[in-house]
């Protein structure tokens, strides 16, 4: 029988329909105003459905960065942004039994969605979760890579974010970011920019590597010794 309690979806936060400009702080979260906004503006979220699965498949995109990100049998991964899947799925079926995929949205539609498709195809090893735009609500020490693909543009608190997410690493562990080199009203950051902000909450970027063949970059983060406070955080210019 299908243990259909592993698909677990966590209530935390309401559903946004679209991110707001970075310059809007009226409708900031309480737990975000320690935090500078971002100095950008910021992509408002675009609908997950899966139609495009099979043209990413033809070039071979979510194997070729499971192999750069080193996924294996066992990895725990975090999925941010799942929505519907696409990654979540591949990765279940990459870290095999023995693994753990958390796939995490802030759309309550897009979960549900995805929690039909992961008990349909039987994924034992998913677990769903609601997040919040300024806090991914990740178990603390838990997590071997978290991915941020082609989704970290349309994160309107990238500062609280990421320090939220920090703690989520476990020993050893790293953030994978797949994006593409364009402004971020165009559904992408510049790689200065993305190391940038990162640097300012606290994290050593490991490699960057342009890769054509899944129309973008790919770039893997560590934790550095220790976590920025919030009040020494500066906004990184987007000029």
């Amino acid at each position: 029988m299908i243990r259909r309690a592993l698909v677990t979806l966590l209530i935390a936060a309401p559903a946004l329909a679209a991110c707001e400009m970075a310059a809007d702080t009226s409708d900031r979260a309480e737990t975000a105003l320690e935090f500078p906004l971002p100095d950008r503006p910021v992509a408002e979220i675009v609908s997950n459905e899966f139609s495009n699965e099979d043209a990413r498949d033809e070039r071979n995109e979510a194997q070729v960065v499971m192999d750069l990100a080193n996924i294996e049998d066992g990895t725990t991964v975090a999925d941010i942004g799942a929505g519907e899947g696409y990654y979540t799925v591949r990765l279940a079926q990459r870290v095999g039994e023995d693994g753990r995929v958390l796939a995490q949205d802030i759309s309550r539609e897009a979960l549900q969605r995805l929690g039909q498709r992961v008990e349909k195809e039987r994924l034992e090893n998913i677990s769903i979760k609601l997040g919040k735009p300024d806090d991914p609500q990740l178990p603390v020490d838990s997590f071997d890579r978290i991915f941020l693909v082609h989704m970290y543009h349309e994160v309107t608190e990238p500062y609280a974010f990421l320090w939220r997410l920090w703690p989520a690493l476990a020993e050893g562990g790293q953030i994978i970011v797949v994006d593409v080199d364009r402004p971020t009203d165009r559904h992408g950051i510049p790689p200065k920019l993305l190391f940038c902000e990162f640097d300012a909450v606290g994290y050593d970027l490991v490699e960057f590597i342009e890769r054509p063949d899944i129309r973008g970059y790919f770039a893997r983060f560590a934790r550095s010794e220790t976590r920025s406070d919030p009040s020494e955080i500066e906004a990184c210019s987007n000029g």
